[in-house]
């Protein structure tokens, strides 16, 4: 343990910037790339930024809340005025650090009027949420850039926010903790001293947020296509130590149970943010595919609890219950998105349940104390159709991406209705056996997709008193952002090519499009207020990793607005 913490305070001599207020970057100036100082990691955390003397209503986690259901009490925007949303500040991290990547899958977080971002690679940012000005930026040092070199995926989905720190998974498989007022590290940990052969050597990378909840930061576990063997921990956020005294697998040792005949580890990785139950102290989160991915003679059965919504007692990570939505999968059809907790109607009663919708391209609803059934395998994907994998290849409906990737629901209590981002987009699949599919996990088993074949996505409301479709139409990309809804009825949302729209979730109309200097809205936006402004906070990747602030009375010249009839290939048939 020595060893490895004093290799860490080495490694960690990170790159942190600090910008002076002068930087201003409203009025939709890009900030220039500021000069960097070396900063030594801190030995002592430090106090939460200092609130403003405004009055901040704060975006605090991934998801909003614990729950995530990504809906916000915030109503100056409303479908009469959502028109009048305009750019307030934006920002482009490759000017500000060039050596950025492209694409970015990063969820922001608000707090006391500091907005925190992540970029691919694990840069960190820290910016004033109104003005634009960066506070901090804080870099990966060599090492961290040639343990992760040669990972197929470096995105990062961002970070928690409490006690005054700044917490975030790095690709090579540690957390680390930054104070948040400076960037500065405070401390960080290789995951492998808490939970074994966590290394990138061993086929783990991490790129999901953590979450922060009752003192503890609780992570899951990335790489599942390798072959990995999926798990959850959780650490104390005052010193980064186990809180748990084992994390809880989601699949058995290698060798044993239904991978008694495998030489291989059997997937079930944790890609996404687990979701919180205050009241209980019960945490969900969802799983990924077992492994091999198309291969499945080796782990006979249904593979418990690969594509599963898991339920833990948060305090000590012992199981609750399962819920597996794909038995025996062999199609990639990962429970990859963050579960929601909601207290909705159902059957004219309220109850309490968790829902969820997978790869699959089906939809679920469970009793969020015992994991009854409430509604299943209710269909989003218009088609499904997944024949077992060859050699040769058979085209499958969804594809790989899904059916409901990573892209987070959202539900709104005043229509009762769960949003879905969906994914049409099948793809060719090819079984191999054993030690083909080792070698090459992940493009021996996509074969090509028929060119007369184009992706989309699709938009899906589900009544929950009903657990019907309550309307339903396409969009002109797939949808790989997901929703943030707020108390006003609009629900907010990007698509792949930099549009970003806004919905009326009673009707399903669009009310309101921009298309952003940047392309591939690869999250869902960030909802805060301060002295009653709302600001809806969108980031972009592709070839332009961007940041865009909107609020009413901003700059609509930078992209195409439009306000009440929106054109494009909307259906508002009912199912």
């Amino acid at each position: 343990m020595k060893k490895t913490l004093g290799v860490i305070s080495a490694v960690l001599a990170v790159s942190v910037s600090l910008a002076a207020c002068s930087d201003n970057n409203n009025s939709n100036s890009s900030p220039s790339a500021s000069a960097s100082s070396s900063a030594s990691p801190s030995a002592s955390a430090s106090a939460s930024p200092t609130a403003a003397t405004a009055q901040n209503e704060n975006f605090p986690s991934v998801h909003f809340d614990l729950a995530s259901t990504r809906h916000v009490p915030y109503t100056e925007v409303t479908k009469d005025n959502v028109g009048e949303l305009g750019i307030v500040w934006s920002t482009d991290f490759k000017k500000l650090d060039s050596t950025i990547p492209n694409g970015n899958q990063s969820f922001t977080v608000v707090v006391d009027g500091v907005l925190y971002v992540t970029t691919s690679k694990n840069h960190v940012f820290a910016f004033d949420a109104v003005k634009g000005t960066q506070i901090w930026h804080w870099a990966p040092d060599a090492t961290l850039l040639e343990n992760s070199k040669n990972l197929y995926i470096v995105a990062n989905r961002g970070v928690a926010v409490a006690e005054g720190k700044v917490f975030m998974l790095t690709l090579d498989n540690r957390l680390i903790a930054l104070d948040a007022k400076t960037g500065q590290t405070v401390k960080a940990v290789n995951i492998s001293d808490a939970v074994e052969n966590v290394t990138v050597a061993n086929g783990y990378y991490e790129t999901t947020a953590p979450v922060y909840f009752n003192g503890n930061v609780y992570i899951g576990s990335s790489g599942g296509d390798n072959g990995v063997r999926g798990f959850v921990m959780a650490y104390k956020a005052s010193d980064l130590t186990p809180a748990w005294d084992a994390p809880f697998w989601t699949v058995p040792p290698k060798g044993q149970d239904w991978l008694k005949n495998n030489k291989y580890n059997g997937g079930g990785a944790v890609w996404n943010p687990s979701t919180f139950d205050e009241e209980t102290g019960l945490m969900y989160f969802g799983t990924g595919n077992p492994a091999p991915d198309m291969y499945g003679v080796d782990r006979p059965g249904a593979n418990p609890y690969t594509d599963s919504i898991v339920a833990l007692d948060s305090k000590t990570g012992k199981l609750v219950w399962a819920q597996q939505e794909v038995s025996h999968d062999l199609w990639d059809y990962d429970a990859a998105a963050t579960p929601m907790l909601i207290k909705a109607k159902i059957n004219g009663a309220e109850r309490k349940v968790v829902v969820h919708g997978g790869k699959s391209g089906e939809w679920f609803a469970w009793d969020a104390a015992t994991g009854e059934v409430v509604y299943k395998n209710v269909q989003f994907a218009k088609k499904i159709s997944h024949p077992d994998p060859t050699p040769e290849g058979v085209l499958i409906y969804p594809g790989v991406y899904g059916g409901q990737n990573y892209a987070p629901e959202t539900y709104d209590p005043e229509t009762n209705y769960v949003l879905i981002p969906g994914v049409e987009s099948p793809n060719v699949v090819k079984g191999y056996e054993g030690k083909k599919e080792e070698v090459t996990p992940f493009g021996t088993t996509l074969g090509e997709t028929p060119a007369d074949i184009v992706p989309y996505g699709t938009v899906t409301a589900i009544d929950m008193n009903t657990g019907k479709v309550a309307y339903q139409y396409d969009t002109d990309h797939e949808m790989r952002g997901g929703f943030t809804s707020t108390a006003a009825g609009l629900a907010f949302y990007g698509e792949l090519n930099g549009k970003v729209r806004a919905l009326d979730i009673k009707s399903g109309k669009i009310v309101w499009e921009f298309q952003l200097d940047g392309d591939n809205v690869m999250s869902a936006p960030s909802i805060f207020t301060q002295n009653g402004k709302q600001y809806v906070a969108f980031t972009s990747g592709g070839t332009k990793p961007k940041m865009f602030v909107f609020a009413l009375g901003g700059d609509k010249t930078q992209g195409a607005s439009a306000d009440g009839n929106v054109e494009g290939g909307v259906d508002h048939s009912k199912k």
